[in-house]
């Protein structure tokens, strides 16, 4: 008999719903499994159990009293440490906000709860999003990539990723502001979906980059993806960003068939830095769609190779501003032998803050500056818009683009790599950031036993197209794999 972890979402819904499981004992058998694993993989930096236990419980009782379900009823899900929940710590794995409790929650978490799902805990991260190996996170913990514990699991969103491909839960949240969401889906071998901007809501979820952050989920198939984004999609009356734009039955788009869908394949994403293992995997994930039936067509996005220099003046900009409330004053962490006013903001965010966010807030104040807006901020905003258009121009020719996730498989923990060569692994994933897109992440394939993700990007809420040449491929290639941790 199948173990209850191993099940899919959409699996675990059927069985609550039809009795054949309770919600009480999928949420016991979920933290048996987190207990089994966790020391090993270190998904969690929090844990809700007795909370979770409880909310089952209550949804048994709604169960037998024939009461209406939710979509994702009875379904465990994790969350990243990035997004607030009533009672529950939310500290963007820093220590500035290291005892911070939620006081409301995020709509997102809202909407989960309205769906009959379980919240089971709080992720690990790269402190407030920042970085690409979740090891930025101030938490003692470090996240283990499941297939090789001595890799790196991908950032910011490392924790949500591991907590599929461990089996720790069947759907968890992520953020992703330049790639968080889809890099460490491709290095842990999960679905990862980077809605359109404005397609979900992002209040309670503490901002790094306002105009490119995005909340959305991962899981084991596309179709628990497009499961959670019924749930997760839609305008809000919190956030002025989240667009009132109808959302479809992401559900319905999963046909199988893709004959006559036009994939766009941009020549500036097919470099030479990508490793040779990893081109192979891509090479022939592409030749699937095209015996799928798929119109392959060669474009061109010529301002691709600004992305990256675009990206690093205006998210570390964005982000001096947001992190400026984090000041020992209201909340958070407040230094000691404090003298006078100015004492308090130095120590209280030289202490409480970590190297890679006082790096980039230095950026971004300094681009930020007198005498540097218009040099640096005022002209990335005009490349920025340059991005999107090639996006755009591109999209009247074709319904989705084809490109590599990353340039390499999930590299080694103790790798030296630098800042500049950390921001060059989100060279394939920031521009659908810059220009408001949905991107998938999805396995393509394996190179020497690692996962590699292939990226679809779509039209702006356009979801359902990525998702439609996402399921496809996958029942064709049958790519989903678990790695064997016990």
């Amino acid at each position: 008999m199948q173990n209850i972890y191993e099940l899919t979402a959409f699996e675990i819904r059927e069985k609550v719903v039809s009795g054949e499981v309770t919600a009480q004992e999928v949420v016991e058998a979920i933290f048996a499994r987190i207990e089994k694993t966790d020391e090993k993989i270190g998904s969690f930096v929090s844990l809700r159990k007795e909370k979770a236990l409880e909310e089952a419980k209550k949804l048994d009782e709604k169960i037998k009293a024939g009461e209406k379900l939710g979509a994702l009823a009875g379904v465990p899900v994790a969350i990243k440490d990035n997004m607030v929940s009533y009672g529950d710590p939310a500290t963007s794995a820093s220590k500035i906000l290291n005892n911070y409790i939620g006081v409301y929650d995020a709509t997102v978490v809202t909407k989960l709860k309205e769906a009959d799902a379980i919240i089971i805990g709080k992720t690990n991260m790269d402190e407030f999003a920042m970085g690409s190996t979740t090891k930025t996170s101030y938490h003692e913990k470090t996240t283990k990539n499941p297939w090789d514990l001595d890799r790196v699991p991908g950032g910011s969103s490392g924790g949500a990723a591991t907590s599929i491909a461990a089996q720790q839960c069947f759907i968890s949240l992520g953020s992703d502001t330049g790639g968080s969401i889809r890099q460490p889906a491709s290095f842990c071998g999960v679905v990862g979906l980077k809605p359109t901007y404005g397609r979900v809501s992002r209040y309670g979820l503490m901002a790094f980059a306002s105009s490119l952050d995005q909340i959305g989920p991962f899981a084991k198939n596309v179709k628990d993806a497009a499961l959670a984004m019924n749930v997760l999609a839609g305008a809000d009356e919190y956030d002025a960003t989240a667009e009132d734009i109808k959302v479809s039955n992401y559900l319905d788009a999963l046909t199988g068939d893709i004959k006559g869908m036009k994939i766009g394949v941009p020549k500036e994403y097919f470099i030479d830095g990508i490793r040779p293992e990893v081109r192979e995997v891509v090479d022939k994930a592409l030749e699937e769609f095209k015996e799928l039936g798929a119109e392959i067509v060669e474009i061109s996005l010529p301002h691709t190779k600004y992305a990256v220099p675009t990206y690093y003046v205006l998210a570390p900009a964005e982000a001096s501003s947001n992190l400026a409330r984090f000041d020992g004053v209201r909340y958070g962490y407040r230094a000691e032998d404090i003298k006078n006013i100015e004492d308090l903001y130095v120590k209280s965010r030289s202490e409480g803050f970590g190297e890679e966010v006082k790096r980039r807030i230095m950026i971004g104040t300094y681009v930020l500056s007198a005498g540097f807006f218009d040099a640096y901020f005022k002209k990335a905003q005009k490349v920025r818009r340059l991005i999107k258009n090639d996006f755009d121009e591109a999209f009247k020719n074709v319904d989705v683009i084809f490109t590599p996730v990353s340039p390499s498989t999930a590299f080694r923990l103790d790798d030296k790599k630098t800042p500049i060569e950390l921001y060059l692994e989100d060279i394939f994933t920031i521009s659908a950031n810059l220009a408001g897109i949905p991107g998938l992440s999805i396995p393509g394939g394996y190179a020497n036993g690692l996962p590699v993700g292939i990226q679809l990007l779509g039209k702006p809420f356009k979801e359902e197209d990525i998702l439609r040449a996402g399921d496809a491929f996958e029942r064709k290639t049958k790519n989903i794999k678990f790695p064997n941790i016990d």
